[in-house]
Formats: structure tokens, sequence, C-alpha cells
């Protein structure tokens, strides 16, 4: 069975880019990513050096030096989406905003998927490794809207039915 992968582009913590292909999860393994570049061959990837790895709708965005296109790092507004709104400030002193899945991905120590404050730009979905994260900030908890609980209802006295 053919695993699908998805466009992505890894930066490191020094600036330096590479593109490829990743599957959507479990490209993570004994610290190390495995990268199916443009030209064919795999490229070994230490997370220690990588920044972040962005799934992106293309490679051709005409911005060589930003071919992820984060325009925007933070959120204007409060997100509508369920979630966990996070902040993180990574090694290289650069901060950004996402919403991160209220679940146990948080805690697994595999990396941290966000989806951007912009979805509308070219990265789609954006991946930290551990070693990126200086510091971890939870900013709201955005859930689907709860009912309010109904008060219960006092039994009115039942009307006489025969007279």
């Amino acid at each position: 069975m053919a695993r699908s992968r998805k466009k992505a582009i890894a930066r490191r913590l020094t600036q330096e880019w590479v593109a490829g292909y990743l599957p959507p999860a479990g490209f993570f393994q004994q610290g190390v990513v495995e990268l199916l570049a443009l030209d064919g061959k795999t490229v070994q990837l230490p997370a220690a050096g990588l920044k972040w790895i962005c799934y992106v709708r293309d490679f051709n965005s005409g911005e060589p030096a930003n071919p992820e296109r984060l325009i925007r790092k933070t959120f204007a507004g409060r997100p509508r989406t369920e979630g966990l709104l996070v902040r993180l400030r990574l090694a290289d002193d650069d901060t950004i905003e996402g919403l991160a899945g209220n679940d146990l991905s948080l805690v697994s120590g595999e990396g941290l998927f966000l989806t951007p404050p912009d979805v509308r730009s070219n990265t789609q979905r954006i991946w930290v490794p551990p070693t990126a994260i200086s510091e971890f900030q939870v900013i709201a908890l955005v859930g689907a809207k709860r009912k309010q609980p109904r008060p219960p209802e006092t039994p009115a006295a039942q009307e006489t039915l025969f007279p």
C-alpha cells in the first residue's frame, strides 16, 4: 500500500530550507526526519537542527527566501476553530502562534502540529520539533460553545383528568 506524501518545506535554525515530500504523520523517528527531496533522493534531517516543517500548497511561491509565506505569525483575533491557542518562542528567538490539538499529542515528545494564523496562505500546517521550542505558552482553550444546562422543571400539579 502506497503512503501518501504531502508537499513540505523544512526550515533549519540556520535559515536554510529544503523542499520535499513527507507523510502527514509518523515521519519523526529516533530524532531524525526523513524527507523525500525534489530530486528523488532521501534526505536525513536531524530534528535538533530544524526550526519547523511547513506543509505547503505549492513550492513555487515566488519568494526564494520565504517559500512558506508565513506573513502573519500571530492571530489578529480569537480563532473560531477548536483547539489550544498557543504561543511558541523558538530557539532562534522567533515567536509564532498557532492552534494545537487538545489531545495527547501535546505531551508525546514527538513535536507539535500547529494550524497557522492565516490558513489562506501557502502554509497549511506546521510541525515544530521539541528541540526547537524554548518557551511554550497556552493562551486560550478554544472550544465549541456548551449549552447551558436547563434548570430542572418543577412538576406541575396534575390536572384533574376525570370529574
